[in-house]
């Protein structure tokens, strides 16, 4: 994420006879200031990358494990917690825009234009994501508590992170320095993916409810535990499910404080003599008629739905159809520790073979792992090592839409210099398409589910389950991840384009 300084300086760009007018009695002075803000300290960017942390953590727990969740300690049916996740996901999709809009008609103060967003969301959005994992006691009210919830903290999450996508955008002018404040985010946040994983998995994981065996549909205590044992040990797994949950909210608060005290929004001296800016929907009609920007949204909505369905799906993969009902939080942190030592090595891949190259070369190591996970048998080993593998093409879904966004916004800012404020429109917009794909997956694969006939609480589940989920982390991934490569075969901006937008806007500049 990185836009703001170049955005507006291609729209300076725009009004450049005026500037030169106004400064041109110290035209030594303008010059210079460019230099000054062309280089982050490394503080700088550690603080800007912290801020990724908290969308990350919460992010991570819930794709991982708020289905497992509903259905097997909240004991929410199949069919309604479908409904849950789906409207959570779609109304969080729709909340970025709406955030978005917002954003753009915003007027700077003392903390900034995108700060005050971030400082004033994180105590509610952290209120709203402990409930989210709060068991009510009136069994008939459940599904309505989860679904409020769960699409209030989305809500404040969104106005958390499209200000904190739009950034990057406002702390340096530089196409390196950006990628290089991206790849220290991207870091971050997969950082943050483990830390998610590890809290909620490994706490979780200590107080498993017990399973239930079901015999002729009927649902009975499994001969290791009677039933007062089986209530006790489900209250044990809904306080854990608590407890994690306030170690995360405490992750997200201190790195917000990291973020607001060590970042600060650059604004141009120039910005103030600037016409009002567009309107929103004049802003998004351009931008959504920017061919770039759409055929790279459309590339990594497919490959981004993939890893969604791997991720919504797996924990349940690997109780049921691998039969790792005890190693599944283990193996998600082997995935993610992975994904989070490779970042840097995809960051030095794009920079030395391009971005493109980067996305083909990244996204596609993962199809020979997925086919080899849909046809070995179930071997303990062999995963973990798959897992690991895995890792390695998850950094890259994580690091190159980010990086590759600013590109897409520098030459719209090329080809539209007079286009001011919007940024914010980019990036709640590639979010809102990746969000409402997540949304329609995650609602999906659990109705899928639940025409198998998915057993609450089961110890195992029937042949078609067990298929249904090997196909939703198998081989639905693999056919979207090789739909979003060829999609990419249509994105114009390689890296001679990139070289001469850089070229350009140093020109306007």
């Amino acid at each position: 994420m990185a836009k703001g300084e170049g955005a507006e300086s291609g729209s300076a760009a725009g009004l450049l006879p005026t500037g030169i007018l106004q400064a041109g009695e110290r035209p030594a002075q303008v010059k210079k200031e460019p230099k000054k803000k062309k280089q982050l300290s490394i503080c700088n960017k550690l603080c800007y990358a912290v801020g990724g942390a908290p969308y990350q953590v919460t992010g991570c727990a819930l794709g991982f494990f708020l289905q497992i969740y509903l259905l097997d300690v909240a004991q929410v049916n199949p069919f309604p917690a479908s409904i849950i996740l789906f409207v959570g996901r779609a109304w969080d999709a729709f909340t970025d825009p709406l955030v978005g809009f917002c954003i753009s008609k915003s007027s700077w103060t003392r903390l900034g234009r995108l700060m005050p967003w971030i400082i004033f969301s994180t105590p509610l959005a952290i209120i709203t994501y402990f409930l989210i994992w709060f068991v009510p006691d009136f069994p008939q009210g459940q599904e309505l508590w989860y679904l409020l919830f769960y699409c209030l903290f989305e809500t404040l999450v969104t106005c958390f992170h499209v200000p904190y996508s739009a950034l990057t955008m406002f702390i340096s002018t530089e196409q390196s320095e950006r990628d290089s404040a991206t790849a220290y985010r991207m870091t971050v946040e997969v950082l943050g993916t483990v830390l998610g994983t590890a809290i909620q998995g490994q706490i979780v994981g200590q107080a498993n409810a017990p399973c239930l065996q079901y015999l002729n549909g009927s649902a009975v205590a499994s001969e290791s535990a009677n039933r007062t044992y089986s209530i006790t040990s489900l209250r044990e797994t809904q306080n854990a499910y608590l407890l994690a949950a306030g170690v995360i909210a405490s992750i997200y608060v201190i790195c917000a404080v990291i973020l607001t005290l060590g970042v600060r929004e650059q604004r141009e001296p120039y910005e103030t003599q600037q016409a009002e800016p567009m309107s929103f929907f004049r802003g998004l009609r351009q931008v959504m008629s920017h061919g770039p920007y759409i055929k790279l949204i459309a590339g990594f909505l497919f490959t981004s739905l993939a890893f969604m369905l791997v991720e919504g799906n797996f924990a349940l993969f690997c109780t049921y159809t691998l039969g790792f009902r005890n190693e599944f939080q283990n193996l998600l942190l082997a995935i993610m520790l992975s994904a989070t030592f490779t970042i840097p090595i995809w960051q030095w891949f794009l920079t030395r073979f391009g971005k493109k190259t980067a996305v083909y070369v990244g996204i596609s190591s993962a199809v020979p792992f997925l086919i080899l996970v849909a046809l070995m048998e179930s071997n303990l080993i062999v995963t973990y090592v798959v897992a690991i593998a895995a890792g390695i093409s998850v950094a890259a879904a994580f690091l190159l839409p980010w990086s590759m966004l600013p590109d897409v916004i520098d030459d719209f800012h090329l080809k539209q210099p007079h286009a001011h404020g919007t940024e914010p429109i980019f990036f709640s917009f590639y979010v809102f398409f990746t969000k409402f794909a997540s949304g329609v997956s995650l609602g999906i694969s659990t109705l899928s589910l639940d025409f198998a006939g998915y057993k609450t609480r089961g110890c195992s589940q029937p042949a078609s389950v067990k298929f249904t989920l090997k196909m939703l982390v198998t081989m639905a991934p693999i056919v979207l991840i090789l739909l979003g490569l060829l999609l990419f075969k249509l994105y114009p901006i390689d890296e001679e384009k990139r070289r001469q937008n850089k070229k350009a806007l140093q020109a306007l500049r």
